[in-house]
């Protein structure tokens, strides 16, 4: 492994396959017996666990609550919501039974007959929107009622004919934010807020600097007023939308009778938001800053920040090694890091080092500590950095390195965030003519983000997608992005740019 890496094809031979492969050897999912469905490996799950739970703190921050709503919805609540219903006909999955009928076969086998069709049929939900908004029919009468702020974290089912793991799956996980309000203004407030919490999170838990911006009508959430959206570059130069918040307006609280007796006494409908990140976030961070010898996972949402690998060479010091592994583990864990104590793993299983490191370094924890006999003579530990190469190692005075390892870790977090800040801003590019637009997304080029004035429809967008494959990914926020010019493909005026990229 002196001159190779630990996952081939690289990023550079073909980083679709890169990418499966780096899934598979950190042992963070598989694929099921399900096609199109996931089995979420324990280091896969610690990793959308810590998401998860620092998520939800910021959602409570910001005065919303969990509940759970069912896994089955109604056809006919879909049925009242025409546009909702289109965008999503193509990707549900039906219940139309209810029993199972068991028939035994002349060769001695047994075949499970599905009876007792139902009267009406259930989707299994691919979004809340509609049955959330019937319970919120129910829970709403007066404006005193608003604003209900709720959040469910769950699974939902999007029949998906090309799947890979985690970016795009039939069932994944995520979590669903859908609020009510009295005013137009409050929702756009509420979808504003929760989009920043996004980009925020981005940002500062996975390291991943994102565009934050507004959906044209073509790439809206069906049946949305806006939404807004956090876009993301990866290591190949395509986008990945990585969470959406969206202003719903008036038609869902149409569709599900959401009314409620206004200050002036007079009945009202209700302004609705929705809002949601999923397991894609795992990908992205995957994508964005893995290398050739597996995941890099930031400190902030490693299942393990730190692996301490005991060094045993000989039986009769092994118990002596490991019991100084545990007491530094044991300081360690007594530490925060970002508010929440030190998660520190020591690897006492039975297999040559190098095999136990190489694991390490393909599951991508921030940092492995080394420890043998020596290093308890001289009191000093051998650290590993994961944003280094896997060779590079420094030995520091054990005491220095307990007073120090949350500096060290927060070094991690703003390296990976660093490297995935330049990788970006050096593949955004301005443009001005359709002929640089094509031969930026040309199929011999890398593409990256390209900066063009737009004022076109969303015939104009479809007839791109077709050709080249590249869509708007957000009509960004910021002054830096505001200025006059002309659209490269209408000629018409414009009054900024917008971001263009091919995406998964």
């Amino acid at each position: 492994m002196s001159n190779a890496t630990a996952i081939t094809p690289t990023r550079a031979q073909d980083f679709p396959e890169w990418y499966q492969q780096v899934v598979r050897a950190a042992d963070m999912a598989e694929n099921s017996e399900v096609r199109g469905c996931m089995v979420i490996k324990p280091w896969g799950y610690g990793l959308w666990e810590n998401i998860q739970r620092q998520l939800d703190v910021k959602f409570k921050e910001t005065g919303h609550v969990n509940a759970y709503f069912p896994l089955l919805i109604p056809l006919s609540y879909l049925e009242k919501e025409a546009q909702h219903a289109e965008g999503f006909a193509t990707e549900c999955a039906v219940v139309t039974h209810h029993r199972l009928e068991v028939q035994k076969q002349p060769d001695g086998t047994t075949k499970m007959i599905p009876t007792g069709e139902l009267a009406e049929p259930f989707v299994i939900r691919p979004t809340s929107e509609t049955i959330i908004g019937a319970a919120f029919a129910r829970w709403v009468e007066s404006y005193r009622d608003l604003p209900l702020l709720i959040n469910q974290w769950c699974n939902v089912m999007r029949w998906e004919m090309r799947p890979r793991l985690f970016l795009r799956t039939a069932e994944f996980l995520w979590q669903e934010g859908h609020t009510a309000h009295e005013t137009a203004e409050e929702a756009i407030v509420e979808t504003r807020t929760m989009h920043k919490v996004y980009e925020d999170f981005m940002r500062d838990h996975l390291a991943i600097p994102v565009i934050p911006g507004e959906k044209t009508e073509r790439e809206r959430f069906p049946g949305a007023v806006q939404t807004f959206t956090v876009e993301a570059m990866v290591q190949d130069k395509k986008a990945i939308q990585a969470g959406t918040s969206h202003y719903l307006g008036q038609n869902f609280a149409k569709a599900a009778n959401i009314q409620f007796l206004g200050r002036d006494n007079t009945r009202q409908l209700a302004h609705t938001t929705s809002w949601g990140v999923s397991t894609r976030m795992i990908g992205t961070v995957i994508m964005a800053h893995g290398d050739d010898d597996g995941v890099i996972i930031p400190p902030r949402v490693a299942p393990n920040q730190i692996v301490i690998l005991p060094v045993t060479p000989k039986a009769d010091t092994r118990q002596e090694v490991i019991d100084a592994c545990e007491a530094l583990a044991q300081t360690l864990r007594a530490q925060s890091f970002a508010g929440e104590p030190l998660r520190v793993h020591v690897d006492k299983r039975d297999l040559q080092g190098g095999a136990k490191n190489w694991e390490w370094i393909k599951k991508g924890v921030p940092m492995r500590l080394e420890m043998g006999p020596r290093d308890i003579t001289s009191r000093s530990v051998a650290v590993c950095r994961r944003d280094q190469g896997p060779k590079a190692k420094e030995f520091v005075p054990k005491e220095e390195f307990i007073q120090s390892v949350t500096e060290r870790l927060q070094e991690i977090q703003d390296a990976l965030l660093a490297r995935a800040t330049a990788l970006r801003d050096a593949n955004m590019k301005k443009l001005e003519t359709l002929e640089e637009f094509k031969a930026f997304f040309a199929e011999d080029s890398e593409g990256g983000f390209a900066m063009m004035h737009w004022a076109g429809s969303s015939d104009d967008e479809d007839t791109l997608s077709k050709d080249l494959k590249v869509t708007i990914r957000c009509i960004p926020h910021g002054d830096q992005f505001a200025e006059e010019g002309k659209c490269f493909l209408t000629g018409k005026p414009s009054s900024r740019r917008v971001v263009f990229a091919r995406s998964y």
